[in-house]
């Protein structure tokens, strides 16, 4: 009965350690946006494309971000909140140096300013001369 009890013990043991951990979850949200004319508010026949290829970090509450573009000069590029197919106020202004491609980070972000970015409320705008109020636009939708 011991040696039993005893070899019991010894297998469920060996179990529990080959047993792998749960793994812990990410505190980094992805975030990989096409940006395009076509979901402009309103929409524009614009050639122009970029992306905008971020992570959030729900600990230090920073989105760490490249830019990139193509067949645009940009003279302004913002993270605005509005939902798909709404226009918005600017949230996070993103420099005046255009170059392609750009990295930087935010501010952190407030309680309101997560909320509505997992919400899928924010969206990314570059401005152009001829396009004073966005050229092309891409929604931060989570991935």
């Amino acid at each position: 009965m011991k040696k039993t009890l005893f070899a019991f013990l010894i297998s469920t043991l060996l179990f529990a350690i080959s047993c792998k951990k749960d793994e812990e979850v990410s505190p980094e949200v992805k975030f990989n946006v096409a940006l395009n004319g076509s979901v402009e508010v309103p929409a524009n026949t614009s050639t122009a494309t970029g992306s905008f290829v971020g992570t959030y970090n729900k600990t230090t509450k920073v989105i760490s971000y490249t830019i990139s573009y193509n067949g645009v000069t940009p003279t302004a590029w913002h993270i605005h909140k509005g939902a798909v197919g709404v226009s918005g106020a600017v949230i996070f202004g993103l420099g005046t140096t255009f170059n392609t491609a750009y990295s930087s980070t935010t501010a952190a972000l407030t309680t309101d300013q997560e909320t509505d970015l997992m919400a899928g409320n924010y969206y990314v705008n570059i401005h152009s001369a001829s396009k004073p109020g966005g050229e092309i636009r891409g929604q931060l939708i989570l991935k």
